[in-house]
């Protein structure tokens, strides 16, 4: 699995990381709020381990930040803070987890494990079939139909469309879909994504006089909101 950790104690990173990736998961450790923040929002991950008292942005604020955004990914909340009150602000603020500091590195991947698994089972309908509104991806056939219409897509528009209906009602930035579609971590000097959603509109929504991607200005597209 492929996991975000934020955690600012180097001692503590470490640690951490050493035991998760002995156990074969691929880790991404930053150590402030900010930098976890946009991680979180650009690149796909199976769970989400953060420190709560973290710089610059504390963990629970990115938790906060990221349910807002309705990003549901699996997260374990990490804490030094270990009362009932504690518990209960970091569960209502979307932690599907909480575990206080210190803790054994086993009973951590037994959580990441439990949660993971937890996830699998609610998407297992989404991995076979997306729909809105008629429109219609077969993610096992790789068609796309309209009221049963059928829609051809070169490969590249059918990830990026499979990426914004996933993704309904969030907005999906540049950098975002080059990660997802492209897979490229940095913003080169292409239109690449421009062209390639105005492809996707024409073959998706002019033909039928309807409309199920919105332009935000200054942030990116959003599918279906």
């Amino acid at each position: 699995m492929r996991i975000l950790f934020l955690e600012d104690d180097q001692e503590i990173g470490e640690w951490t990381v050493s035991g998760l990736s002995a156990a074969g998961h691929v880790v991404d450790w930053l150590q402030n709020g900010r930098d976890a923040l946009l991680a979180a929002t650009t690149r796909d991950y199976d769970v989400l381990v953060f420190d709560r008292m973290t710089p610059d942005l504390d963990g629970l604020s990115a938790l906060k930040t990221l349910r807002g955004a309705r990003i549901t990914t699996p997260l374990i909340l990490l804490t030094a803070l270990g009362t009932v009150d504690d518990r209960v602000e970091g569960l209502e603020a979307g932690a599907d987890d909480y575990l206080s500091k210190p803790f054994a590195i086993t009973e951590l991947l037994a959580r990441i494990t439990a949660l993971s698994r937890r996830g699998k089972a609610e998407s297992t309908q989404a991995v076979t079939r997306l729909a809105h509104q008629g429109l219609e991806l077969d993610l096992l056939a790789q068609k796309c139909s309209y009221n049963g219409d059928a829609i051809l897509l070169n490969p590249k528009e059918f990830r990026l469309l499979e990426v914004l209906m996933r993704s309904k009602g969030r907005v999906q930035t540049r950098a975002m879909l080059l990660e997802r579609v492209w897979d490229i971590s940095f913003e080169p000097s292409t239109s690449v994504v421009e062209t390639h959603m105005s492809r996707l509109r024409n073959k998706i929504e002019k033909p039928f006089g309807v409309d199920f991607i919105k332009t935000v200005r200054g942030s990116g597209y959003v599918f279906g909101d």
